[in-house]
């Protein structure tokens, strides 16, 4: 089983699950979770200015422990520094097209938990670009960077399926440590 720290990043593709999975695994772990998406929008889709974004994460960032979702490759490189573990949802394309089509379809003229408000669920054409594009633009932006921090733990899973069971030996494990 792989070892998580008490710092733990989330990334991958829009649409791979990376809050749902961060919830999950908050939940498991009693841990805290941040969704960089609720943190960087503002009311009507407006992005936090750089600076105030840096000085942001800092801030919410500081805790001992916590699960960090979202990839802002931007200052990713801030968020390495304190993590241990990242997890890295590394799907194709076809599985996050679906899972942004469901994500859609369950928050339809509502904000999703996970995203600030103000910010109702939509899909565009900038959104599916990034998604078809991810395996060959952003996946090597993002591997290159998170290759660089020697000392993070780099979990990576290819399919939903790794991370049911990956979950369900983290919950029998958690169990067998509390008796």
């Amino acid at each position: 089983m792989n070892r998580l720290g008490k710092k733990i990043l989330i990334v991958g593709s829009g649409g791979s699950g990376k809050s749902t999975l961060a919830v999950q695994l908050g939940e498991t772990l009693s841990l805290p979770v941040i969704h960089l998406d609720k943190e960087y929008w503002n009311v009507g889709w407006v992005a936090t200015p750089k600076e105030e974004w840096l000085d942001k994460q800092k801030i919410f960032l500081s805790g001992d422990f916590w699960i960090a979702d979202g990839n802002y490759s931007g200052s990713l490189e801030l968020r390495l520094t304190i993590a241990d573990t990242v997890i890295f949802l590394d799907f194709s394309r076809f599985t996050c097209l679906c899972g942004i089509i469901k994500r859609r379809l369950q928050n339809i003229g509502k904000t999703r938990p996970d995203m600030a408000e103000g910010c109702p669920e939509k899909i565009d054409l900038p959104m599916l670009r990034w998604v078809w594009t991810f395996p060959s633009k952003s996946r090597p932006k993002l591997t290159e960077i998170i290759s660089k921090y020697k000392d993070v733990e780099l979990i990576t899973f290819k399919r939903r399926r790794e991370i049911k069971n990956f979950l369900k030996n983290y919950e029998s494990y958690k169990g067998a440590e509390s008796k």
